[in-house]
């Protein structure tokens, strides 16, 4: 299934926030992606976790306090208590790797930096968009954005 929905890119035109996605249409949104989805969180997760450890330090000799990388998800922009991505389908959602530091809170739009993974728009045409791993290193492209953070004053 992966390799099919690698057939849904942008156009050749798209740009270079939008290339990092696989488009993936009604058809295609079924339990076979919500399997890959949940292994996308699942590594989103896990580098989550290794990243703000390796990078705490880091941000507070920088004088930033209260490093937080997680994966956020939401419905509709609204931060729902219990999400899991097992709902990875309903329509509206979203997860992103997010980022943030000094002050953080639980409240919605607390984060200042992310990353998208995954997120659906269902209507009378559902489309989706997923971060493509096989032209992506979602590792690295986390790591970046943690050192553009630290390189702001």
């Amino acid at each position: 299934m992966f390799n099919k929905l690698k057939n849904f890119f942008w156009s050749n035109q798209r740009d270079e926030e939008t290339d990092r996605y696989i488009i993936v249409q009604n058809e295609e949104i079924n339990e076979d992606l919500k399997q890959h989805i949940n292994a996308l969180e699942r590594l989103g997760e896990r580098y989550s976790k290794d990243l703000e450890s390796e990078y705490k330090s880091k941000f507070e000799s920088d004088g930033k306090k209260n490093l937080k990388v997680w994966v956020c998800r939401d419905i509709d922009g609204d931060q729902i208590q219990g999400l899991t991505s097992d709902q990875c389908l309903e329509g509206e959602y979203r997860s992103q790797i997010a980022i943030n530091y000094d002050g953080f809170t639980d409240e919605e739009d607390a984060y200042v930096y992310y990353i998208q993974l995954w997120g659906c728009s269902r209507g009378r045409k559902s489309i989706g968009g997923l971060y493509d791993l096989s032209k992506y290193d979602l590792k690295k492209e986390i790591e970046d954005t943690l050192s553009e953070v630290l390189k702001e004053t």
